[in-house]
């Protein structure tokens, strides 16, 4: 490998036009195609399979109208008092707009929402009004019935006394005529009192039946009843009339809603809403492609130009690196976008290669410029001196690259389609800038020429060579060996409590919509209003539409009974009877812990009449089932990047024992990081320093893609600075020995580098983007504890105290393995540097 990329590095010297010029043609070509194909990023991720998922899957055939996306549209009165008509108004106008947006199956207007609840209201108090009215008049007919009933049996017994006294009569001989025409006179009495008790008969049947129709109304009246209690707390117009939700419904499920429906509908709001009136939009909504290059990213860069100009002392020489870097960033953030068409791509996506192609770029580029800047001061002719430095740390870069690629890419195989295609990204602007160093550093470093040297240095041959390291001691090495780990562990101890989900409205920037959209609802609505739940309950024997209203109010009140509840509302049912939806209000936001427990504990619950299970679905639920499933392949991925990289870092040192003291440092690094991040970005600890003014859980997908990241990175710097310690005792200096020439020679080139790294993440710290904020800070956390404290303290130090154990492999290992010889001591002993005369020697700083 080192004589290939020594061949390349001399063949791109001796042609700088056609490199530079390919190069320039593959970025036209990759700005063409993302002209030509490039589609539109999404702002949302998702991750199929989840529970709600499957949920919103069905729902798209069993219950159409509840499966589509939402999104929240603000509305409060400017003066903080309440709307008044013309503004009412004015709203459901500018809500109209919106509802005539392509993609929109319907706005919901909280203004006409509220009447209706009065007029609901209203209709149960007439109905339990009625239903009184009802008994009352059923009462007054039963007592006239019982009066009639009485009267009745007065004349019966009337009649069957007379009936016994004509008897009585026929035995004295009365005539018979006489006796005759009584008996007639009787039986027409008795067909009175008969035709009475008839129409008792009837009225009392039609009493029972009213007494039935009352009897089957009052559940229905009561469920009601019950209903709208339970809504009592959904409201989408404030207690005082000041502020109202409104609720926009898309015929696509939430995560197939495209920005320019999105787009449309806050455009058709803004342009109508009336005077006086402020309008915010929810995350739902306003949760566009973030937009780069603000001022903290400008800062970052800048400030590796500074470091770059410090450590070089040329301007050239500074340059170079940042051109490099710009170049491989532009070709693969269009290349990537170019195939935003053609898969779902995350709005995070391209930014993550942006911001990991800007320092690799940087890095890779300054480590064969530091090689060369040596050779140059050693007397190496220029065009020499550019192959050797690509055959040697060109080598090295190219290794290095290879651990980040193996971490990026094996995010592939976590199962998760976004966080897959985010490590693809960042893998191809990580290709991209090994490429760059290995053939357009080459041909800049052969138009610079000696400029790359400072001024007061150029036309120097040589530096004086210098008198070997001093190793350290051993009680040195014991303490830095322990106040490292110590340092590492105690910033590790907060990442014990550290939660996963995705950013909500709240840690959007106090001057976003979105964040004005979350607090006004959470002040005036409560928190949970800014993460209601889609609850779908399954009946397998369903519900007829006469029972609808019954069996919603029992399985909406076996939802109220949850302790984190404050509302329900049903939403809906299918044809069968068998699919009801409810919207559930929790007590807390959506990122709360109470809401995740609530969720999990509605899927647990069973009802018993009607018989039913419970599903979740809506945007809360499915922030806690993708952050689920990120923490469920974690440790799986962790294991698959270490154990892949062992096995290059095995071939590349030759030992046992270094791979496995460099894993161990990133995982003492790693879990650093992760503490530090929930410690400011959960704990709000230094939140007024870095912006975090509504502390969170951590970003769902921020661990699995730092660990790819700072695992790569990590490799790196161990790579630059142990293949140094390698080559010093290959090439017979003792083991402590090496460790010092190893680290003297590393040192200044990975402090800088890392210095460059920490700074271009540290400018995405302070940006607009919430998604991003989080991610720029463990990795300019994590590289600066990984590279000063684990790379520049703790291995060495362990590398002093194991000795010539550190060196250590089994033979039968020995001859297996192919000997990649990373540093390039080979293409060295082929490639000899010239004899310098003593008195031509100039000192040249090793910068």
């Amino acid at each position: 490998m080192a004589r290939l990329l020594y061949r390349l590095g001399r063949s791109s010297a001796r042609h700088p036009g056609r490199v530079i010029g390919a190069w320039l043609v593959a970025l036209l070509i990759a700005g063409a195609a993302f002209l030509g194909f490039g589609g539109a990023l999404v702002s949302t991720v998702s991750i199929p399979g989840t529970a709600t998922d499957r949920l919103t899957q069905r729902l798209q055939d069993e219950l159409p109208d509840s499966s589509g996306g939402t999104g929240t549209v603000v509305f409060s009165s400017a003066s903080g008092v309440a709307l008044d008509d013309a503004q009412r108004a004015g709203i459901t106008a500018a809500l109209a707009d919106a509802a005539g947006v392509d993609g929109v199956e319907t706005v919901v207007d909280p203004l006409a929402t509220e009447a209706q609840r009065g007029q609901q209201a209203a209709q149960l108090v007439e109905g339990a009004g009625q239903l009184e009215q009802g008994r009352s008049e059923l009462d007054a007919g039963q007592a006239q019935l019982d009066a009639s009933g009485a009267q009745l049996d007065s004349a019966q017994a009337q009649i069957d006394a007379a009936r016994a006294q004509l008897e009585a009569s026929s035995a004295q001989g009365t005539p018979e005529a006489a006796l005759e025409a009584a008996r007639a006179q009787l039986e027409a009495q008795q067909a009175q009192v008969d035709a009475g008790r008839a129409q008792i008969e009837a009225g009392l049947t039609e009493l029972e039946a009213g007494r039935t129709q009352l009897r089957a109304q009052e559940p229905q009246l009561e469920a009601g009843r019950t209903l709208l209690e339970m809504a009592a707390e959904i409201r989408q117009v404030s207690p005082d009339g000041s502020a109202a939700l409104a609720t926009v419904v898309f015929e696509d499920p939430q995560f197939d809603v495209t920005p320019e429906t999105k787009d449309a509908v806050m455009a058709a709001v803004e342009a109508a809403a009336p005077d006086g009136v402020d309008v915010a939009f929810s995350n739902e909504l306003a949760s566009g492609v973030p937009v780069l290059g603000g001022a903290s990213e400008v800062i970052g860069v800048a400030v590796a130009v500074v470091v770059l100009l410090v450590m070089l002392g040329s301007v050239v020489a500074a340059g170079l690196p940042l051109l490099n870097a710009l170049l491989g960033v532009g070709v693969a953030a269009l290349a990537t976008l170019t195939f935003s068409s053609v898969v779902e791509m995350s709005s995070v996506t391209p930014v993550l290669g942006l911001m990991l192609g800007l320092a690799v770029g940087i890095d890779y580029s300054l480590f064969l410029l530091n090689r060369h800047r040596r050779q140059l001061g050693r007397g190496v002719p220029v065009e020499e001196s550019i192959g050797l430095a690509t055959g040697t740390s060109g080598n090295a870069v190219v290794f290095a690259g290879s651990t980040v690629l193996i971490a990026l890419l094996a995010l592939n195989v976590t199962g998760i389609p976004f966080l897959g295609l985010m490590g693809t990204a960042a893998a191809a602007s990580v290709a991209v800038a090994v490429l760059l160093a290995v053939t357009l550093t080459p041909a800049l470093l052969r138009l610079a020429g000696d400029r790359v040297l400072p001024r007061r240095v150029r036309a120097a041959t040589v530096a004086g060579k210098r008198a070997p390291a001093r190793p350290m001691s051993t009680p040195r090495a014991v303490l830095s060996l322990v106040a490292g780990v110590a340092v590492l562990l105690v910033a590790a101890l907060p990442a014990s409590s550290m939660r996963l989900g995705l950013p909500d409205g709240s840690q959007e920037a106090t001057d976003s919509t979105q964040y004005a959209a979350y607090r006004t609802t959470a002040d005036e609505f409560g928190e949970g209003a800014n993460g209601p739940l889609l609850v779908v309950a399954d009946v397998p024997a369903g519900v007829s539409e006469q029972e609808l209203t019954t069996a919603q109010a029992a399985l909406g009140t076996a939802l109220l009974q949850q302790d984190t509840v404050r509302g329900v509302a049903p939403i809906g049912a299918n044809e069968d009877g068998t699919v009801l939806a409810f919207q559930v209000l929790p007590e807390d936001g959506p990122n709360d812990p109470s809401t995740e427990d609530l969720v999990h504990t509605l899927r647990a619950t069973t009802v018993d009449e009607p018989e039913a299970t419970f599903s979740v679905a809506g945007v809360a639920s499915a922030n806690i089932d993708i952050s689920e499933k990120l923490s469920d392949a974690l440790p799986g991925y962790l294991a698959l990047v270490v154990g892949l990289s062992m096995l290059i870092l095995v071939m590349v040192f030759r030992s046992i024992l270094v791979p496995v003291v460099a894993t161990l440092g990133f995982v003492l690094s790693l879990q650093a990081t992760f503490g530090a991040v929930t410690a400011v970005f959960q704990w709000g600890w230094l939140g007024d320093l870095f912006g975090v003014h509504d502390p969170g859980p951590v970003l769902s997908f921020l661990p699995t893609i730092v660990i790819g990241i700072l695992f790569g990175l990590a490799m790196d710097y161990q790579l630059f600075l142990t293949s140094g310690v390698r080559e010093a005792y290959a090439h017979g200096a003792t083991a402590r020995q090496s460790v010092a020439e190893g680290v003297r020679a590393g040192r200044a080139v990975v402090t800088a580098a890392a210095i460059i790294m920490v700074s271009v993440f540290a400018g995405f710290v302070f940006s607009h983007i919430a998604v991003i904020r989080p991610m720029g800070f463990a990795l300019a956390f994590g590289v600066l504890v990984d590279a000063f404290v684990v790379r520049m303290m703790l291995v060495p130090a362990f590398l002093h105290l194991v000795g010539e154990k550190a060196w250590w492999l089994p033979r039968w290992l020995d001859r297996v393995l192919p000997d990649v010889d990373v540093e390039g001591a080979q293409l060295e002993r082929d490639h000899p540097s010239p004899p310098v005369p003593a008195e031509s020697r100039a000192a040249v700083p090793h910068r």
